[in-house]
């Protein structure tokens, strides 16, 4: 499997949907029903796939660290890489 950032963002997807829509809040007295829950739903998953896709554009995502980093007082190396290379194209 891939050990890059993007496809490991997927995978912790993944797992927090398994997690919002199959495991919280329920009541599992073993393990073996636990597994059968999870089985469930990982066949139920692939009867009808659906691809993930982000609801932003790669744009809307860096202008939103770069807000959240200004609130913080930080600069975010993504902006200075950013700047820097607008700066180097003047």
């Amino acid at each position: 499997m891939p050990s890059f950032s993007s496809c490991l963002n997927l995978v912790e997807r993944w797992f927090g949907k398994l997690t919002e829509d199959a495991l919280r809040r329920g009541n599992h007295c073993s393990i073996r029903e636990l597994e059968a829950v999870i089985e469930n739903y990982i066949a139920e998953s692939n009867d009808d796939p659906k691809p993930f896709t982000w609801a932003k554009t790669a744009d809307q995502i860096l202008a939103s660290v770069a807000r959240r980093c200004q609130r913080m007082g930080r600069v975010h190396p993504i902006m200075m890489r950013t700047a820097e290379a607008r700066h180097e194209r003047r």
